[in-house]
């Protein structure tokens, strides 16, 4: 019998997998979008849809698949979630026409929906709150900065040596091999207790508002602004009609006492603004290197690396240690202003014209606080919320991230195409992304929350 250490061990490395797939398909296909378009035919607009298929769908159907979680089970949707997952990306790598990688792209999103609350619920109620949870969430964090700077090299070498349909044909074999080590390695489901029915109105008006939300925010830069903003502004209307169902509802989707969790709210805040100067940063650095500085793919990828590694260090090493000598608020407070310090630094460099060993101090000083906030961000989330609640609060907290990358990165894009240029830009990212933090330690606390424990804000 495996003791319980070295199973709460295996379980994490499982969870932290799992993390690491999704963050490297979130780069591995970037890289091979050129060669997609020519081989499938693809016009210069529609190549876009490779990439927006999944973030629509993935960002589309958090709310319903966090609520999924808490009903089916965690270990079940991050089973199943892994399976779809794997079965999109096996059949978008088989495609030979747009429509059905496009298609593949928008099932591996929703089978990306379902892992993510799916991870982070069976963290929170594998690990109890406290130093344990943090740890693995750390880890989590970890891995998907890992994730990211592997699927920039991958994707590169991939296409390079064996085509395009490589990019998705290596994810296979570890999403599958994933589900299967799952049965034996996580916890069984809980099964038994009251029984609740699902709430269908509200998961329709829920992932249709989300949809159209994401939809709005991702497709606006491409496409212009006014089909954009009406699909934003019907988002929004849609929502506003699910708050209100909600609040008649006895089984709801999204249970509105958890926004009464000022910890829960704090870090959906947190993880909006943080995300949106992340998501457009990333973009802006990414063209940069291509654009100004003529780095073929791979060497782009390799230029993420020092980012990479700081954040990786930081997680590891830092948040563990930062949040039990100053709590989660502090933590945040901190890493998001090191953050923003990071990538105004890094736009002065692109502004000075520099190559990359000017760049490297920005991104050594971005990775550092993008390291100590990622993972203390879910910390927060996480704190103060019943299990039987994990999955949704977890779906709450990344919708937030999905819709404030698409905010960030369409919000980014619109100001370097005027007089700002991508530094400025970036500039403007970083500076929101301090204000924020000093706002979170200006802030003052309830008094309920005096007398919480350190792992909440």
């Amino acid at each position: 019998m495996v003791p319980a250490r070295a199973r709460a061990g295996l379980a994490i490395a499982l969870l932290a997998f799992a993390q690491f797939i999704v963050a490297v398909d979130y780069n591995i296909v970037y890289v091979a979008l050129p060669d997609v378009g020519r081989a499938l035919g693809f016009s210069s607009q529609s190549l876009q849809w490779v990439v927006s298929a999944y973030a629509v769908a993935f960002g589309g159907f958090l709310l319903c698949a966090g609520r999924v979680v808490d009903r089916l089970g965690a270990r079940r949707a991050f089973v199943a979630g892994l399976v779809v997952f794997g079965v999109a990306c096996l059949v978008g790598g088989l495609a030979t026409a747009p429509g059905v990688l496009v298609a593949a792209r928008a099932v591996q999103g929703v089978g990306g929906a379902l892992l993510t609350p799916a991870t982070l619920a069976l963290i929170s109620t594998t690990f109890t709150e406290g130093p344990a949870r943090t740890r693995a969430l750390s880890v989590w964090g970890a891995a998907g900065s890992g994730g990211l700077a592997a699927g920039a090299l991958l994707g590169g070498v991939l296409t390079d040596a064996l085509g395009w349909e490589w990019t998705l044909f290596v994810l296979v074999p570890l999403a599958l091999g994933a589900a299967v080590t799952a049965v034996s390695v996580l916890p069984a489901d809980r099964v038994g207790g009251a029984r609740q029915r699902f709430d269908v109105p509200g998961a329709v008006l829920a992932t249709a508002g989300s949809v159209l939300l994401v939809f709005g925010l991702v497709t606006g830069p491409e496409t212009g602004w006014v089909r954009g903003g009406i699909a934003v502004a019907g988002g929004v209307a849609v929502l506003g009609a699910f708050v209100a169902v909600e609040r008649r509802t006895r089984d709801p989707l999204v249970p509105l006492r958890l926004f009464g969790n000022r910890a829960l709210v704090r870090a959906i805040g947190v993880v909006l603004l943080f995300q949106s100067s992340l998501g457009g940063a990333y973009y802006l650095f990414t063209t940069h290197l291509q654009g100004a500085l003529g780095y073929r793919p791979l060497a782009a990828g390799l230029a993420f690396v020092p980012l990479t590694l700081m954040s990786m260090t930081a997680s590891l090493k830092g948040t563990g240690a930062a949040i039990a000598r100053w709590g989660v608020r502090t933590t945040l407070v901190v890493g998001m202003v090191v953050n923003g310090v990071g990538i105004a630094l890094l736009a002065g460099g692109m502004a000075w014209g520099g190559g990359f060993w000017v760049l490297l101090p920005g991104l050594v000083v971005w990775g550092v606080g993008g390291g100590l906030t990622f993972p203390a961000m879910f910390v927060a989330a996480s704190s103060g919320v019943a299990d039987a609640e994990q999955g949704v609060a977890s779906a709450l907290a990344t919708t937030s991230q999905q819709v404030g990358g698409s905010m960030g990165l369409a919000a980014l894009i619109a100001l370097a195409g005027t007089g700002f240029g991508a530094p400025g830009a970036l500039a403007v990212g970083g500076l929101a992304t301090v204000v924020g933090g000093v706002v979170l330690a200006l802030v003052p606390r309830h008094r309920a929350e005096a007398v919480m424990p350190s792992s909440t804000v």
